[in-house]
């Protein structure tokens, strides 16, 4: 089988493994793998897209891949990488999150056809067990001097805002989701991000005093970009992976402004580039920065992987319409988001009806200070509506120049814009 752990380390993902020997099993053996995705929202966010990646990589190599979603766990709530504990989610909600992941992780794996993936909920083997016989089925196996040790308990207990039972109890719970898939799926690896390393190796410790086979598991790094931010969040919060929460035009452009010397790193995580072609990319990025070739690859291949061809095609062209692109087949909420963070003013329909002075709309959208420098920009052939140029000092802005939803965008130079609403459109 081809060797995925040296695909993986050669790509960026692994931080560290329980045992060096899971290489050389890698390629004798087909794996099961599975990685766990907590129902804390409806959706998952591009901080899962490692761990998610990282399992298509095995599924391509010819292993086999579970994605267990915690509609179980989720009801207690990952202490790691808390500082505070989380607010409990109602059963309902959980269910309803469970359903939404379901939806967002057959985006990235494959479940039908040869090899297919399978998605678990994780409450079909931990909601019949009662609380006696996890206790003592569980607990008797497990050491409170280990719990103790585990970072996600102790940075709690050393911060001073301490722990429920609730929380402390939440490893044993994943560390018998793996026992279980182990015994019933022939599960042998388990994956996850750093902070998971804890509730991992509490599974392989599980799994071992129970009299199963060996066990493994492999975290991936948590990322922050060079600038020490933390990946996947942008100044409008998090970079989700469905439409409805981040659009395509906001996910490309979160991609396309990845600094110089983070790119590199994120195409080889973030697409199934060959490593050749991610070299060269490098290159430019050394060579001819100004270009950024790289940002646009990555952005159109990650925005494709999320979104399909068609998300990343509407993506390119939002995007190019703030670099003078055509706006005309852009619907209103496109553009109203496209410009969102520029200067906007509001006219009523009687202005277009009449016909709309290029030289007050540039005067009365502040692009202009007065009539006779409005007047000056137009000579200089400075002046765009809609991303066409305006020279005339005689033309007025009439129905057919407005864009859908009754919107115009004036531009002066290249990059100082001004969006028209037209209100009171019949």
């Amino acid at each position: 089988m081809p060797n995925v752990i040296q695909t993986l380390s050669e790509r960026g993902f692994i931080d560290r493994v329980t045992d060096p020997a899971l290489e050389a099993l890698s390629e004798r053996e087909r794996l099961v793998v599975y990685c766990g995705f907590d129902p804390t929202a409806d959706s998952l966010h591009a901080g899962n897209l490692v761990a998610i990646q990282a399992l298509s990589h095995f599924q391509r190599a010819g292993h086999s891949v579970i994605a267990v979603v915690g509609g179980a766990t989720g009801l207690i709530g990952d202490p790691s990488g808390k500082k505070d504990e989380r607010s409990l989610l109602t059963r309902e909600q959980v269910e309803r999150n469970v359903e939404g992941i379901r939806g967002v992780l057959s985006k990235f794996l494959r479940f039908e056809g040869e090899n297919p993936a399978r998605i678990l909920n994780n409450f079909e083997w931990m909601g019949p067990i009662s609380f006696l016989d996890f206790i003592r089925d569980v607990g008797k196996h497990v050491r409170v001097t280990e719990m103790l040790a585990r970072d996600s308990v102790k940075g709690r207990l050393e911060s001073g805002a301490g722990m429920s039972f609730t929380e402390f109890s939440y490893q044993l719970l994943q560390a018998y989701d793996f026992y279980w898939l182990h015994t019933h799926h022939g599960c042998n690896l388990q994956i996850g991000g750093s902070d998971q390393w804890g509730n991992i190796t509490a599974g392989t410790d599980l799994i071992r005093r129970l009299g199963g086979d060996q066990t493994y598991g492999l975290v991936c790094p948590l990322l922050t970009t060079a600038s020490g931010q933390k990946f996947g969040k942008s100044e409008q919060g998090a970079i989700w992976l469905t439409a409805d929460r981040t659009s395509p035009y906001q996910f490309y452009q979160y991609w396309i402004r990845t600094e110089d010397r983070d790119v590199g790193r994120f195409l080889r995580l973030f697409t199934v580039l060959p490593m050749e072609e991610i070299a060269r990319l490098e290159r430019l990025v050394e060579s001819e920065p100004e270009k950024r070739e790289a940002q646009k690859k990555l952005a159109w291949e990650a925005t494709a992987l999320v979104h399909g061809e068609g998300g990343a095609l509407a993506a390119v062209k939002a995007s190019e319409a703030l670099f003078g692109g055509d706006l005309q087949d852009l619907g209103s909420s496109m553009i109203l988001e496209i410009f969102s963070e520029v200067p906007s003013f509001q006219i009523l329909q009687t202005r277009i009806d009449e016909g709309f002075s290029i030289v007050d709309a540039l005067v009365e959208s502040d692009l202009a200070s007065s009539k006779g420098e409005a007047r000056r920009l137009l000579k200089g052939g400075g002046i765009y509506l809609n991303n066409r140029k305006i020279e005339a000092e005689d033309k007025r802005i009439l129905g057919e120049d407005l864009l859908d939803g009754g919107l115009f965008v004036l531009r002066v130079g290249k990059k100082k814009y001004s969006l028209g609403k037209v209100e009171g459109l019949s």
